[in-house]
């Protein structure tokens, strides 16, 4: 796969938000590369899983460039039903 190039990881118009309801009482907003690598790493309940391990992996290589942020976004979204979160998209 070629190389896309290293990517601003705060730039949000290339990242679709999405709502991670996390909890009843906390829902996190995430709207950049830079907020999923935040709550992959600081706010996850758990350090395991499959999709979980994936969606790290993922997050980096969008940040690297390697891949679409849209392809690290899908990661995120498997990785949180994984975890049995429920994630609210909207229309991008």
């Amino acid at each position: 796969m070629p190389r896309i190039g290293l990517v601003d990881w705060r730039r949000r118009d290339d990242f679709a938000p999405l709502m991670l309801v996390m909890c009843e009482e906390k829902n996190r907003l995430v709207r950049s590369l830079g907020e999923v690598a935040k709550v992959l790493v600081v706010g996850w309940p758990t350090d395991d899983g499959k999709e979980y391990i994936a969606a790290v992996k993922a997050c980096l290589d969008a940040i690297q460039g390697d891949i679409p942020a849209n392809t690290a976004r899908a990661a995120l979204i498997r990785a949180a039903e994984e975890a049995g979160m429920r994630v609210v998209t909207g229309v991008h």
